[in-house]
């Protein structure tokens, strides 16, 4: 008797137990949208993706190597490969931080909006980068995003949306809009005007105007493809191509800047240390040495240097401010 009372108590005890345990509380749109992108479980991206979309991946996939939906899912592990430190916020206004724990540069994706409507959420992010503590201005914006639904008591993503604010009076944006006007002048023969108090020779002004264009091209396509980050290949810089810009071909400079060569001189990107590449150097030599031509040279912090020697080793090394 004694034995079966003690028993009746320990069930009796266990299910009160159970019964004051809290549920888990739903998970939102945000959570989902972050476990999509930086869950390690295999299959989660897949699961917050419309059913027919499914579906039509599925279909996609061939079966040899990764598949197209796990190759969605790696982000996570190759930064973690790469040195670099990442954190998710499921609430305020930052949503993801990756840092460099060598350079100490930082890059982020915040919160502009979180409009939550019955069964949808529309979310939307912009990105900001930092180096030594000091954030990076750019003339460009690019903005994502994300419309959630929820279907069965799961949010899935059901549609996605991509723009880019631009900044018209940003004075580096100012600047090489006029040096592209000035280029085209130079171009027809027209005669070419002074750029603020300065005064640049003829033959250098294309070039001001082309590195300034490849730098604002560099930015937006860190920000468009922060995966990547900076690019160390002109072509996928490229403006023309069939369907929508991607990776590859981003269509935000002319395809003859994109092959690397204009108005004489030869264009080069180097040192991009990613994936996520943080850094970018940019060249330009004259294609013939020894004709009394300046080499130009610049970082992603996007001031111009030369040397008159025309070499773009003594350009990086000791060159010196364009004004």
């Amino acid at each position: 008797m004694q034995r079966s009372l003690a028993i009746l108590i320990v069930i009796f005890s266990a299910a009160v137990a159970a019964a004051a345990q809290p549920e888990a509380a739903p998970q939102n749109a945000r959570q989902a949208l972050l476990e999509m992108f930086f869950s390690k479980t295999p299959g989660t991206f897949e699961k917050h993706l419309p059913s027919a979309l499914q579906a039509a991946l599925h279909k996609a996939d061939t079966g040899s190597g990764t598949s197209m939906l796990q190759q969605f899912s790696l982000l996570t592990s190759q930064l973690n490969a790469q040195g670099k430190v990442l954190q998710t916020f499921e609430a305020g206004s930052t949503l993801v931080a990756v840092e460099n724990a060598q350079t100490g540069d930082k890059f982020e994706i915040t919160v502009e909006r979180d409009d939550l409507r019955a069964d949808e959420d529309e979310i939307e992010l912009a990105f900001r980068s930092y180096k030594e503590g000091q954030i990076q201005k750019a003339p460009v914006f690019p903005h994502l995003t994300f419309l959630m639904k929820s279907e069965k008591g799961l949010w899935r993503l059901n549609e996605l949306t991509f723009s880019i604010r631009v900044a018209l009076d940003d004075p580096e944006l100012i600047k090489t809009m006029m040096a592209s006007m000035q280029q085209r002048q130079l171009q027809s023969g027209m005669p070419v005007q002074s750029i603020g108090q300065s005064q640049i020779p003829a033959n250098d002004t294309g070039i001001l105007g082309s590195m300034r264009a490849i730098a604002t091209a560099e930015v937006t396509y860190a920000m468009t493809y922060p995966n990547a980050g900076y690019t160390c290949s002109l072509s996928d810089l490229d403006g023309f191509g069939g369907g929508a810009p991607n990776e590859h071909q981003a269509m935000l400079i002319e395809s003859r800047l994109a092959s690397g060569k204009k108005n004489g001189y030869i264009f080069t990107l180097s040192r991009c240390d990613g994936p996520p590449a943080s850094h970018f150097r940019l060249t330009a030599v004259p294609a013939m040495q020894d004709v009394g031509l300046r080499a130009f040279c610049m970082e992603q912090s996007g001031e111009i240097r030369s040397s008159a020697d025309g070499k773009a080793a003594s350009c990086l090394s000791a060159g010196a401010p364009t004004h």
